[in-house]
């Protein structure tokens, strides 16, 4: 494993149907696009639990079962906002989650979004159903079936010997830069999405791509995948309607990048823990 990567959870088993009985839960509750806030004694963010089943029963419209994470049966919940309880983008809580935490809220907020984007035929407008035992939303006159909306994307940081290449685009804040990211089109490859994105986004051709790693980004349904790749030539050429800069940074002198929790900043810390910067 690499080191800058987190473990892999090999403890949550998805499914559907939920257990007639169970010792402990956790509910993800949702208004819209925004969770429910709640956080321990030491600012960690803590979805409601079993204990608060009264007040899961009082904010929610619909309740998805998720799956099991050990003995914990994990719910998504479609809710309605009061104003006794706080509710946030899911952002508000990346520095309150660990990353275990925050995959579970994001898949609760996909199945959420996709429950409620789903409730009609996208072909003939008849009312869809939700199907026992499968994640699916039925057309019985089309006999179509709609699952949760899955966006593959690359995510990639280009190299250059003791260099590494970062962007930021128009909507980041202020010195902050990350990598360069896109959405797969149809009938492209992985590998031959992130030789266009960087061809793309600022002019550079690219080599010897290496894959590390993935991570589900619910903003709103994306599967990163992310890679390295070795700067082969070029000169920087900016996409100006989505590039507001993009620069050569030495790896002891870098610009204000993302958080421990977004894949970009994995991909940066590997490549500097490869070459001995801590």
């Amino acid at each position: 494993m690499i080191s800058a990567w987190p473990d892999p959870n090999t403890d949550f088993v998805s499914g559907v149907l939920a257990p007639d009985d169970y010792t402990e839960a956790w509910f993800f509750v949702f208004a819209e696009d925004e969770i429910l806030l709640r956080f321990d004694e030491s600012g960690d963010f803590q979805p409601l639990a079993k204990g608060d089943e009264h007040l899961v029963e009082s904010l929610s419209q619909k309740k998805h079962f998720m799956g099991m994470l050990g003995d914990i049966a994990c719910f998504a919940v479609e809710g309605q906002r009061d104003e006794a309880h706080q509710f946030g983008g899911l952002r508000s809580i990346f520095e309150a989650s660990d990353n275990l935490m925050l995959a579970m809220a994001g898949r609760a907020q996909q199945i959420c979004q996709w429950y409620r984007d789903h409730q009609y035929c996208g072909k003939c407008g008849d009312k869809a159903v939700e199907q026992e035992g499968d994640r699916a939303m039925h057309c019985a006159r089309c006999e179509i079936y709609s699952y949760p909306r899955l966006s593959p994307s690359i995510i990639v940081l280009v190299h250059r010997g003791a260099e590494v290449l970062l962007a930021r685009n128009h909507n980041f804040p202020e010195g902050m830069y990350s990598t360069l990211a896109g959405f797969v089109d149809p009938g492209e490859s992985i590998e031959e999405t992130v030789l266009r994105e960087v061809r793309e986004e600022v002019g550079l051709k690219v080599g010897n791509l290496e894959y590390l790693g993935s991570q589900p980004w619910p903003f709103p349904n994306s599967l990163m995948l992310g890679f390295h790749a070795e700067y082969d030539s070029g000169d920087i050429v900016l996409q100006e309607d989505e590039i507001a800069d993009a620069q050569w940074f030495a790896l002891d002198n870098l610009p204000a990048i993302p958080g421990k929790m977004a894949i970009s900043r994995w991909l940066i810390d590997d490549y500097l823990h490869r070459n001995g910067v801590t």
